[in-house]
């Protein structure tokens, strides 16, 4: 009887132990911060990955950057056109570039310049999510927990749902960009490893300006990016040299899932001369597509997107505008930008054969 009671205080003892450590690493675990010793992760054949400080992490190693964007000369006629239609709305800051991928060339206007994302943060976010799953850290249909730090206001359904609500992970994707959903986002963000772990990667993607310093919805515009890492990162995926075959699809099928497109698709149409009405039907219609993310937090506009022109051609874009609160100059800003591209973007006539 003495032996079978010490045993049950020992075994109460070790569950009170077990419990307490579970619950003090819980949030690791969950954001896949946890890092175990070096010797363990020998042990068990976990890949390592050095950290600013030396130390050792589980973060899968990423897949290594191509080099297929290479921009090479410069549409000098299309960077000046874009400075005089910025210099009309002196108190409003722009942000713009292109780059044709099939050629390289480009245009920009303060191209580099660190601006607030808003939502265009998005498809970065996108980017470094579909890593994961080539990674094989993150699966397409891992259902992903709602919790109360990453409910996130504005756009979306999500933040509607009760804490710890579940979403497979291809909804959370194709919400975030379809609708804009900041609760989505807010759990990619968490599940690719938190905001210090996703800013890392975009460092090495070479998208110096993408910072996350907030959860979504970032109403005060501290998380940033360029015209330059937008475009940067989608023409990353559709080089093939980043992700998968099939993640990049996966990239591109959630990407034309996007409900707005009064930026950056209805500028090129307007410049195309395309009829007044719906955008991507009247595009269509013309051979062209536009697979687009915008941003909108009222002091600051943004839109990017991949352009597939009817000769089989590609180019990438990205426009920022920050401005007095809703100021409709701001939207009207991207619009004629996007305008001023369409004589680039046309397409090269092909020879008719006859039969």
């Amino acid at each position: 009887m003495r032996l079978l009671f010490r045993l049950l205080v020992m075994g109460v003892g070790l569950g009170l132990l077990t419990g307490s450590m579970l619950r003090w690493f819980a949030p690791d675990v969950r954001r896949q911060t946890l890092r175990l010793p070096a010797w363990l992760e020998r042990q068990v054949g976990i890949p390592s990955a050095s950290t600013k400080d030396g130390t050792s992490t589980s973060t899968p190693q990423p897949k290594p950057v191509g080099k297929s964007f290479q921009p090479s000369t410069e549409i000098e006629a299309l960077s000046s056109r874009w400075r005089e239609i910025a210099a009309t709305q002196k108190d409003l800051m722009a942000s713009a570039y292109l780059l044709i991928l099939d050629d390289g060339r480009y245009a920009q206007l303060n191209a580099n310049r660190p601006m607030p994302a808003a939502s265009s943060i998005k498809t970065p976010v996108l980017l470094a999510s579909l890593e994961r799953i080539d990674a094989q850290d993150l699966s397409w249909n891992e259902p992903l927990e709602l919790t109360n730090d990453l409910v996130g206001g504005g756009a979306g359904w999500m933040a509607s749902r009760p804490v710890g609500s579940r979403f497979p992970t291809y909804e959370v994707a194709t919400e975030m960009i379809r609708i804009s959903d900041n609760s989505a986002t807010n759990l990619l963000i968490e599940r690719a490893g938190g905001q210090q772990v996703v800013n890392e990667r975009f460092r090495s993607l070479g998208l110096p300006a993408t910072v996350i310093n907030n959860w979504l919805p970032d109403l005060d515009g501290t998380n940033t990016t360029s015209a330059h890492d937008l475009s940067r990162s989608i023409a990353l995926v559709d080089s093939g040299d980043l992700l998968s075959p099939r993640s990049r699809d996966l990239f591109r099928q959630v990407m034309e899932t996007s409900v707005t497109n009064t930026l950056l698709p209805t500028g090129l149409m307007q410049g195309l001369g395309g009829a007044q009405g719906e955008p991507d039907s009247s595009l269509a219609r013309k051979g062209y597509r536009v697979l687009n993310k915008t941003g909108d937090i009222g002091i600051a506009y943004a839109d990017a997107g991949l352009i597939e022109l009817p000769d089989g051609r590609r180019a990438v874009a990205g426009f920022l505008v920050k401005g007095p609160f809703n100021d409709p100059r701001s939207t009207n800003l991207i619009r004629a930008m996007a305008k001023a591209m369409a004589p680039h973007l046309q397409p090269v006539t092909a020879p008719f054969q006859a039969s």
